[in-house]
């Protein structure tokens, strides 16, 4: 089993502070610090530590220090960042407050992540050797298409719908490709284009074979076809919430394994992604966040 994940990678630059700041107002900050980010970059971790399994990334960051201070980060969780290639851009810099009840305001500065279109092939190869590949929608919609298009056969893709923006207008090119589409209930609404969350999920389970919607404390629906599920979150008392959603997504992934999909199997990888949530946001940061497998079977158990 193995995972390939094609997406963004950020210097996380994390303030903490007592409560978001409102338009033209200035707060003093707790503290920073700063860490490895992206959502891409975070379910590559996710999958790797969380998951268990052989993570490829496929990305790219700028030629200086922030750029080798993340594919350090990632070679440290034995992700092999062969696919991550290096641009003239700067790499890309998320600007995170996080409050004291645990919410967040995330500004992204794309950086190199908006230089990489295509896959050359050495990332070619990754995808097309991988059993699941993940993406996200913080790299061009051309990049998206390519890693579905270039998966082997039988393998799965998990297109993690966030931002939705980029979907929207693009929603006829891509859903076709997509095995696993996961997003949260802001998300869901935007792209099925109605309001009603019932409506919503029929809607877009008519395009895709499998659809995840995240609740936050409220779990997950999942749904195959026309069947439907629930899938309860673990309680926990949140710190920091910044890239539980992707813990959740890279866990997953890492879970769905090759072949037909099922309520039972997505079940079982949502229960596992969820796991890893709640373990990780009790913690402060992204992907230092990001649980061991042991500490998620431990939970599961």
């Amino acid at each position: 089993m193995t995972v390939a994940v094609v997406g963004s990678i950020n210097m996380d630059v994390v303030a903490r502070v007592p409560r978001i700041p409102g338009p033209g107002e200035t707060l003093l900050a707790s503290g920073s610090s700063r860490g490895g980010g992206g959502k891409g970059a975070n379910q590559a971790v996710a999958a790797a530590r969380a998951g268990g399994v052989p993570t490829a990334f496929i990305g790219a960051v700028g030629d200086d220090a922030d750029g080798a201070q993340l594919r350090a980060w990632l070679e440290d969780d034995g992700i092999d960042v062969s696919g991550l290639s290096r641009d003239e851009a700067p790499s890309g810099v998320a600007l995170i407050a996080v409050s004291d009840d645990a919410e967040n305001s995330i500004i992204v500065v794309p950086g190199a992540n908006q230089s990489l279109t295509a896959l050359a092939d050495a990332q070619r190869a990754l995808v097309a050797g991988a059993d699941v590949i993940a993406a996200q929608l913080e790299i061009p919609i051309d990049l998206v298409v390519a890693a579905a298009e270039a998966r082997g056969e039988g393998a799965l893709f998990v297109l993690n719908a966030a931002p939705s923006a980029p979907l929207l207008d693009a929603a006829d090119r891509v859903l076709p490709l997509v095995d696993v589409l996961i997003v949260n209930e802001h998300e869901l609404i935007d792209i099925a284009g109605v309001t009603d969350r019932d409506a919503a999920v029929d809607a877009l389970s008519a395009r895709v074979p499998a659809l995840v919607v995240t609740l936050g404390a409220a779990g997950s629906l999942i749904a195959v076809g026309a069947e439907r599920a629930i899938v309860p979150a673990f309680p926990v008392d949140p710190v920091d919430t910044t890239g539980a959603g992707d813990t959740f997504c890279g866990v997953l992934a890492a879970r769905l394994g090759r072949g037909p999909l099922s309520l039972e199997a997505l079940a079982a990888a949502a229960h596992a992604g969820a796991a890893a949530a709640a373990i990780a946001v009790p913690r402060v940061g992204a992907q230092a966040a990001v649980p061991t497998a042991a500490e998620v079977e431990e939970l599961l158990a």
